[in-house]
């Protein structure tokens, strides 16, 4: 029997880290658990875009207190880079994050952009290839400095990073390592997604959004795509890898009823996708959207889903 897209699909959630944990930061996260949302992640930027101006925090401690705060959401980055990250300190930071939070965090890591994290250390922002470069010596070092815990340490030398007989004892709660749920779009990043990657992230194309919503829907299929045939190249299962989608930049706007987010969460499904990720509302903001909407479609969206013929 067939799996319908109901059946795969898990429903996350993005909460941006704009709010003083004593004024409201704590509740959100406590009331993503309780609308049951598999997984709440958190931008790792030093700021963002229309954000830069407002108050915006660190999104290794934010997700510490998270840990403290919840019992059974998973908690991730969405998505750490080496913008500003280096692997010997991440590894770290996440080992310990990993241990507060008893085996609940997922790592979203990506290639970084030219954006505000690109220039806030003080050299030039990186070109396309040097991002892709950096970011295919960064995941593989992060990897082995996650897995190998034991005596005399991982040490590495490349052309952007190094490490010298680093330990990480006792290592990640979760054996062999944290999962990975790499970003991207290019074959460079699908082969380090392919070969490292327990899931994949997506936000679409978009030269595609431009075209309008059946012309993103191709596009994610032309991604699923290529994602399969790096797995091919690697000798993965493309089913043994998680496919998620970050909404909000395309042209749908599944967050406006819940009839649109059971039609696009479908269309998606159909696809091959097994995580949607919704951004929680922010008001005043790109993200805005209607709470009691929001909190029905966490709530009732998947099983509407699932109800249909």
């Amino acid at each position: 029997m067939a799996v319908s897209p109901a059946a795969r699909l898990r429903l996350s959630t993005v909460i941006l880290p704009v709010r003083r944990w004593s004024q409201g930061g704590r509740q959100v996260w406590q009331r993503a658990e309780e609308l049951g949302f598999d997984t709440a992640y958190t931008y790792d930027h030093l700021s963002w875009r229309s954000f830069r101006d407002g108050p915006w925090f660190g999104a290794i401690p934010t997700l510490t207190a998270a840990a403290a705060a919840t019992d059974r959401l998973r908690l991730g980055t969405m998505v750490t880079s080496p913008n500003f990250r280096h692997p010997v300190t991440l590894a770290k930071e996440l080992i310990t994050l990993d241990d507060v939070a008893d085996g609940r965090i997922t790592l979203g890591i990506g290639a970084g952009g030219s954006g505000f994290d690109a220039t806030a250390l003080g050299h030039d922002a990186w070109t396309p290839r040097e991002r892709a470069d950096r970011f295919g010596e960064f995941v593989p070092l992060l990897d082995r400095l996650l897995s190998e815990s034991g005596p005399g340490g991982v040490s590495f030398q490349g052309d952007f990073y190094s490490a010298r007989e680093v330990r990480n004892i006792p290592g990640c709660v979760q054996r062999p390592r944290l999962p990975f749920a790499v970003a991207a779009t290019g074959p460079r990043g699908m082969r380090l997604a392919a070969r490292h990657g327990q899931a994949w992230i997506t936000t679409g194309d978009p030269a595609a959004a431009e075209g309008g919503e059946k012309e993103s829907v191709a596009a994610l299929a032309r991604q699923v795509d290529n994602l399969s045939a790096a797995c091919a190249e690697a000798g993965r299962e493309p089913s043994a890898i998680g496919k998620a989608l970050l909404t909000g930049f395309t042209p749908h706007r599944p967050l406006s009823s819940v009839d649109a987010f059971v039609d696009f969460a479908g269309q998606v499904g159909e696809l091959g996708f097994t995580e949607l990720l919704l951004h929680w509302p922010i008001a005043d903001s790109v993200f805005a959207a209607d709470e009691r909407v929001f909190e029905r479609i966490a709530t009732e969206g998947l099983s509407q889903l699932a109800s249909q013929p």
